[in-house]
């Protein structure tokens, strides 16, 4: 369970905090519990979950230490590409969905290396690829910015200054 103040990853939303935890009843008088989180890179948006959400993946965001043993592994990391289109595309989205940082270091370097592979033999990414990316790109460097205490933007230039993705 989360506490308040806690930073979490909330599914495909990105890093929020845990603002409050709050208690509501329904007609039956059960009550329930909820977690209400604040995504941290927008200022609007309050997202009430039950704090026994199975739906949409929680977890705590990693530590300092884990982003540096990960940013440093990068380099090493296999790849998961799939050649059929069609299967590639429901694998990384099933692992945009899960959160799990680790594969979507693995996502991210599959589609970056054949972006490369195919830029030089004078062919274009698939545009499904390249918004996964971003997407991937997006959780990763959310995390790692609010981990870092860097803005997203910066995230990039951070990881290269430690080692190179290739």
């Amino acid at each position: 369970m989360f506490k308040v103040n806690d930073y979490i990853m909330y599914g495909m939303t990105g890093v929020c905090q845990v603002v409050d935890i709050t208690k509501e009843s329904f007609i039956d008088n059960l009550q329930k519990e909820y977690y209400v989180l604040k995504y941290i890179y927008s200022n609007d948006t309050i997202i009430k979950i039950p704090t026994d959400n199975k739906k949409v993946p929680m977890r705590k965001i990693l530590s300092k230490g884990e982003v540096t043993t990960l940013i440093n592994s990068m380099p090493n990391s296999e790849t998961i590409w799939i050649d059929d289109d069609r299967k590639r595309n429901e694998e990384f989205k099933s692992i945009l969905k899960t959160g799990d940082i680790e594969n979507l270091v693995k996502l991210i370097r599959s589609i970056y290396l054949d972006k490369e592979y195919k830029k030089s033999i004078g062919k274009k990414s698939y545009k499904v690829d390249e918004e996964i990316m971003q997407t991937a790109e997006r959780l990763l460097n959310e995390e790692f910015a609010t981990i870092l205490n860097i803005s997203p933007n910066e995230v990039a230039t951070y990881i290269k200054s430690y080692t190179t993705i290739e």
